[in-house]
């Protein structure tokens, strides 16, 4: 995943992991650039799943 992608379009991803998993919030899903590993580990944190499988369902998206 770039940034470039993943800054281009997430919102159209955040939309999908939301409905995919209810529990996420847009805090968990705030996105800053140059901040990826924050986001991932909310997400790893919230999802408990690994950051390799979270990283791949979100360019699985893009």
């Amino acid at each position: 995943m770039t940034t470039l992608d993943l800054k281009g379009r997430w919102n159209e991803v955040k939309g999908k992991l939301k409905q995919k998993y209810g529990e996420l919030t847009d805090d968990d899903l705030a996105f800053a650039e140059g901040k990826e590993d924050e986001l991932l580990g909310r997400l790893q944190q919230k999802l408990g799943k690994k950051k390799e499988e979270i990283r791949k369902m979100i360019e699985s998206e893009i």
